[in-house]
């Protein structure tokens, strides 16, 4: 476009110009060898502007008649490279699809057509031909020879990295994507193996430093790298919580600063802070925490801030954290473990059957047995409470890839993963659930009328009564099971002629210590009470 401007601005000058001319008439004489040539000045100017052109074409001629070869040899070169280029991205298309056959044949086209020095692409394609035709070792030639050029050093790590993972040689793994994340940390299999490897030997500074690395590359989300710093410098105080309290309380307190929701790093910054007599900020540490999300190591670490305190005070401390987070399972639990120490038992009863109220799992049950045991003796009692533990869902426990810990750790056993373990409920036990209404009295099932005089149906006992009558209901239910009516001759001859026979139950022998089948559990089977989950 601004060639073809200037081109209508010079031919607008030139039409100005002769214009110009023809509108001042006159002559130009011009003596040469003793003639006197005489024209006019319009002639003049045009004869001048034909002979710059006429000169114009000629050089242009002779200048194509010299560049000649060059022009030609050029449009072959071009017409070959093209060719090249054309196999190339052919062979390419092959490879992704999977013929093998098509993309070493492309190949071969390509390397002919065009130089490998000047097209790197081809060397992955043989690569990429190789491992299609079997020949790993070919390829992985192939990837140590691209380690030499600057323009496929991170192809040719990348490459052996993946074969190094083929053939299960994590170590090897590791060290090739330690040298791409040296080169490149925006690279994200090199940067997430190395922190692999970093966190695996313990490396917790260098795996800090990876990820700043990442987070300034904008690789991850500034929120996802705040979380690894925070898991990361949680693991670097647990670390050094021996060895150098100083720099493990930096170290967590830094954590805790970045995730205040982060239990683990609110623990481990607590007992930094506990272990140098600083209770107050560390017990300001435990409670923001414990707002945020209760959780019982911090509850435990919170009661027991003062190794010196009665048993009585850390019962007060437990009902300080129930205050900050009321109508919470965890906090009944915690007030329950802390009255249960004090001998408060009447306190340790209602908030564990609160506890259960609220979210019915096993460590609830587990607790209320305790406190059964120690109040009362009552075995018979303990062993059904023991019973709804079992079928009762699991606690929450620290879970990562199928492993279930007592305490968080920073990295997967399995896999290795950074910041793995979630606080959650796990799933290996699949049974049969305890619904809200476990508890209600069950409606008398059908029997068979073959006694003279049938059996009076009891009330079943129930464990938890917020009535106050579970006690009393408990002891009669449980004399009831152990007594044995006989069967006698008037009894049988007391059944009707036309009555229908009935098959004898399999009845399953029990175990020494078996407290057997709850009655109000075993009324309440029905297919429309059954949850997998």
């Amino acid at each position: 476009m601004i060639r073809l401007l200037a081109f209508l601005i010079v031919v607008f000058a030139l039409g100005l110009g002769f214009a110009w001319l023809a509108d001042r008439p006159g002559d130009m004489v011009v003596t040469f060898n003793g003639y006197q040539y005489q024209v006019s000045l319009m002639v003049a100017a045009v004869a001048v502007v034909a002979v710059v052109a006429a000169v114009m074409i000629l050089w242009w001629l002779l200048k194509s008649l010299w560049n000649s070869p060059y022009t030609i040899s050029r449009y072959f070169r071009v017409r070959r490279r093209d060719r090249g280029y054309q196999a190339l991205s052919t062979g390419m298309i092959a490879a992704g699809a999977g013929d093998g056959a098509l993309a070493r044949k492309k190949t071969k086209e390509a390397a002919k057509l065009i130089r490998s020095d000047q097209e790197p692409l081809i060397h992955l394609l043989e690569a990429q031909a190789s491992l299609l035709e079997g020949d790993h070792e070919g390829a992985r030639q192939k990837f140590e020879s691209m380690l030499d050029d600057p323009e496929m050093r991170l192809l040719g790590l990348r490459g052996l990295y993946l074969e190094a993972e083929r053939l299960g040689d994590r170590n090897a793994a590791r060290h090739y994507a330690g040298r791409a994340a040296a080169v490149a940390p925006q690279l994200a299999w090199a940067a997430e193996s190395t922190l692999e490897e970093l966190t695996a030997r313990g490396d917790w500074d260098g795996a800090l430093k990876l990820v700043d690395a990442q987070k300034s590359t904008r690789q991850i989300e500034r929120d996802a790298a705040t979380r690894r710093r925070a898991v990361l410098l949680t693991a670097k105080a647990q670390a050094l919580a021996d060895s150098d309290p100083a720099a493990a309380r930096t170290a967590a307190i830094e954590a805790n600063r970045l995730r205040p929701d982060f239990a683990p790093a609110a623990v481990a910054a607590a007992a930094a802070l506990f272990k140098q007599n600083d209770v107050r900020k560390g017990s300001k540490i435990l409670e923001a925490a414990w707002k945020a999300e209760p959780h019982p190591e911090v509850a435990e670490l919170y009661t027991h801030a003062r190794p010196g305190d009665a048993v009585l005070d850390r019962l007060n401390r437990a009902k300080k954290l129930q205050e900050m987070k009321k109508n919470h399972a965890e906090s009944s639990m915690t007030v329950a473990r802390a009255a249960l120490d004090a001998q408060d038992f009447s306190t340790a009863r209602r908030e564990a059957e609160a506890a259960i109220r609220m979210d019915r799992r096993e460590g609830a049950y587990l607790l209320l047995a305790d406190i059964e045991e120690a109040e009362t003796g009552d075995q018979g009692k303990v062993r059904q409470l023991l019973s709804r533990a079992v079928r009762a869902p699991r606690d929450p426990a620290w879970v990562a890839d199928g492993v279930v810990s007592e305490h968080w750790a920073p990295v997967s056993p399995i896999t290795g993963r950074l910041d793995a373990f979630e606080w959650r409920a796990p799933m290996e036990r699949l049974g049969q659930l305890i619904d809200s209404h476990e508890d209600a009295p069950a409606s008398a099932a059908p029997v068979i009328e073959a006694l003279a005089k049938p059996i009076s149906e009891k009330k079943p006992a129930d464990v938890i009564d917020d009535a106050g009558q579970g006690e009393a209901g408990g002891k009669d239910a449980e004399s009831h099971e152990d007594h044995v009516k006989p069967i006698t001759a008037a009894a049988f001859a007391a059944v009707p002629t036309d009555a229908e026979a009935v098959e004898p139950a399999e009845e399953l022998a029990r175990l020494p210590d078996d407290p057997g089948v709850d009655p109000d559990e075993e009324a309440e089977k029905s297919p429309r009470r059954f949850r997998l989950f």
